[in-house]
């Protein structure tokens, strides 16, 4: 119950994050699911991989680089999930960025 609520928490703050951000497209809120739940498998699977070959560059830029790193993950989610469309890589890096804040809040509301 509580994967399902968190899912639902996630799928939300992707619908707002992209009503807020123009460079970011959801037709709806089925995509938005569909898209948390590959962004989820994405960071379990790949996110991992490539911090770790990352890691010198990560740790000189003070953990920064993340931020690149999941802009590059939303573009390849934006790539595979049709619905869902990201302009460049500037509106993916804020799409990320926007999104932390927006699921950061509306978990700390359900709690």
């Amino acid at each position: 119950m509580k994967l399902l609520l968190d899912l639902l928490v996630k799928t939300a703050a992707i619908f707002i994050s992209a009503y807020i951000l123009e460079g970011v497209v959801v037709r709806d809120f089925l995509t938005a699911f569909i898209v948390a739940i590959v962004l989820g498998l994405i960071n379990l699977v790949i996110k991992p991989i490539l911090i770790l070959l990352t890691l010198p560059i990560n740790v000189l830029t003070l953990g920064l680089f993340t931020l690149v790193i999941n802009a590059f993950l939303i573009l390849l989610v934006g790539r595979i999930v049709p619905g869902f469309t990201v302009a460049s890589f500037g509106w993916a890096l804020a799409f990320g960025i926007i999104l932390a804040l927006v699921n950061w809040f509306l978990s700390r509301i359900i709690k």
